[in-house]
């Protein structure tokens, strides 16, 4: 009779339990040794895993390895800058930075090894890195508090078992990558440039101030360089040969429209001392003492102008009688060469303003153009250039530049500037940035806001984001989307080498960049600038008698007085190209139907044909309303 699997199993169980019942112990234990043989590739097997093994025979090596992994040793790699003063809660500027770094401070790559939990591995290896750490009685962490734009910094506090690698690894520190502020906790460092000893290399002359400068410095060197000369320092030993003692004070000009309140406004008085008790003999770099902006930034101008008067000079020519197209392209090819653009300049006009679309807006809300063909361009710095260099030969100004986009330009927190829906240019973007202004949206309003948030990686609309989400927008649609065209204006600036001062002096910014609003015109102010016809004169005004240019001019002069400022600065832009006037006004005669300027050679041409001051009126307005050009078209 077969059996089944089953029973087959049960019954071979039996016979070995019975087997093992009849063999004596000893036969037991004699038999161990047997079973444990093992060939010599099973031995060096068994050896080379023994630690991923929980038993045989490398239990012993596997029960001593816990007992060593318990000091944990590895490497920790992170960026520290370390402060010299105890009460420092900013995060440093570039130059403090740069001097830190020359001191033995500053930000350094530091790399930890030893055991996580000892901190002593963290002190000893900071002190070796920053030695002048040991003379502030003990040390405290600092990190950039809130957003990464942010310049506060806030305490990481101490644990109990002091600073050690494993806290500075806790995820809950929420430390990152973020830079670790070190800052001495009982008294400040001392800063002593010369005692650094870090510069190496040929030194080699910089290419803006003439400054000899290490090799290894040279990068720091220029990203703070001033641009003045080097020969400045020499000037006192060459009193005889200076030219600049000979000279007069130079006057306030009354061209320049100023706000009153300009310097107010700044809250900048850095030394009190009034324009008519200053010698411009003991001046030279002491711009930055002077209280009156306007003369400051004059005496910074000339100081920067006679430093490069031996020059080469800087010659621009163009022909006014091409197109727009070769106009422009004439102008920019000149403020695209890397030059010293403090030199003198010799412009000629052989015979009109493009039609590049820079700034974009409303009146004392303008803001860069958001054009990318613009920006690749380089046109930006190109136009930073023109409004320095315009500037220092006190040309016309970009008025009506938006605050916070000035702000910024300057740099200021963009979470800090004062950001208002006028200075948004797209109307568009505008109407839908308003929209979060309402208490309550549809659900259509909804759906339009939060396409555009989510374009520019932000968050949809909800109740509780409503007010965040409508400062973020607009922050965005102002500054945001104009950030690299500011650099490019500031990199502009820079190279015409006015950026000390208007860092220096923050009360001159209203002068390179006035309000519109703040542009006030009076009559006498044109009156006093205007050259009238004379009766020898060139004119196309063959046939015209006196009577006839005397009552065509009456009507000019009528005019003049009797307009308001806005309409007076409507009728300058007109006459010149922008609201900034000029040292002279000409005004001549013409056989056209209406009037028109030629605004290169500041001249308002006139017809004579009208013979009543309505027509006269009625045709000029005309003229000025269809004029659509100003500095912010170049």
């Amino acid at each position: 009779m077969s059996k089944t699997s089953p029973e087959l199993l049960r019954e071979a169980a039996n016979l070995i339990e019975e087997a093992l019942r009849r063999t004596p112990p000893a036969a037991q234990v004699q038999q161990i040794p047997v079973a444990t043989t093992r060939t010599p590739v099973q031995a060096e097997v068994a050896r080379l895993f023994a630690p991923y093994n929980g038993g045989g025979g490398g239990g012993a090596g596997a029960r001593r390895r816990p007992a060593r992994s318990q000091v944990i040793r590895r490497s920790y790699t992170h960026t520290f800058c370390c402060l010299a003063d105890n009460k420092a809660d900013k995060v440093p500027s570039i130059q403090l930075k740069a001097d830190l770094l020359a001191s033995g401070l500053g930000e350094q790559r530091v790399t930890f090894s030893g055991n996580d939990n000892d901190p002593m591995a963290v002190t000893n290896k900071l002190m070796e890195v920053f030695p002048k750490l040991q003379e502030g009685g003990g040390f405290e962490f600092l990190k950039i508090a809130g957003s990464t734009r942010s310049r506060n910094l806030s305490l990481l506090q101490c644990p109990n078992t002091g600073y050690t690698l494993a806290y500075l690894k806790d995820p809950s520190t929420t430390i990152g990558q973020a830079t670790i502020y070190i800052r001495p906790l009982q008294q400040d460092l001392p800063i002593d440039s010369e005692s650094s000893g870090h510069a190496s290399g040929p030194a080699i002359s910089c290419i803006t101030c003439q400054k000899e400068v290490p090799f290894s410095e040279m990068k720091l060197h220029r990203a703070n360089c001033d641009g003045t000369p080097m020969q400045e320092t020499h000037r006192e030993g060459e009193g005889d040969r200076c030219e600049e003692n000979d000279r007069e004070p130079p006057t306030d000009r009354d061209s320049v429209p100023v706000r009153p309140e300009t310097s107010v406004q700044s809250g900048v008085e850095p030394v009190v001392i009034e324009s008519g008790k200053i010698d411009l003999k003991e001046l030279d770099n002491d711009w930055k003492i002077i209280k009156e902006p306007t003369l400051a930034a004059q005496v910074f101008k000339d100081n920067l102008l006679s430093e490069h008067a031996t020059g080469k000079p800087l010659r621009l020519k163009m022909d006014v009688r091409e197109s727009e197209e070769d106009r422009e392209r004439a102008l920019l090819s000149f403020y695209k060469q890397q030059q010293e653009w403090a030199c003198p300049l010799h412009c000629t006009l052989d015979g009109g303003v493009g039609q590049t679309l820079l700034f974009e807006g409303e009146p004392d809300h303008l803001v860069p153009a958001a054009s990318e063909v613009l920006i690749e361009s380089n046109l930006f710095r190109v136009a930073g250039r023109m409004i320095a260099h315009s500037f220092l030969h006190d040309g016309p100004h970009v008025t009506g530049l938006s605050p916070a986009v000035i702000h910024v330009l300057f740099n200021g927190d963009p979470e800090m500037a004062t950001i208002v829906v006028e200075d948004c240019p797209d109307l568009h973007i505008r109407s839908i940035i308003q929209m979060l202004e309402l208490e309550e949206l549809t659900q259509e309003q909804k759906d339009t806001v939060s396409d555009l948030s989510l374009s520019w990686d932000l968050p949809a609309v909800t109740k509780t984001n409503q007010r965040w989400l409508h400062n973020k927008l607009l922050v965005h649609a102002v500054i945001g989307r104009t950030m690299r065209q500011i650099k490019q204006l500031r990199k502009g600036l820079k190279d015409v080498m006015l950026w000390p001062l208007l860092t220096s002096r923050p009360d001159v910014v209203p002068l390179l960049f006035p309000k519109m609003a703040g542009m006030q015109f009076v009559p006498q102010m044109f009156l006093d600038k205007i050259t009238w016809p004379v009766e020898d004169s060139d004119d196309e005004d063959e046939g015209l008698d006196i009577e006839c240019k005397c009552r065509i001019t009456g009507f000019l002069r009528v005019f003049i007085e009797t307009a308001s400022s806005d309409t007076l600065a409507q009728l300058l832009k007109f006459w010149v190209g922008w609201e900034m006037l000029p040292s002279e006004l000409k005004v001549e005669f013409s056989g056209g139907t209406f009037p028109s300027s030629s605004t290169c050679f500041e001249t308002l041409k006139l017809p004579a044909h009208y013979n009543t001051y309505k027509d006269f009126e009625e045709a000029l307005v005309a003229a000025i309303d269809s004029a659509h050009t100003g500095f912010g078209l170049v």
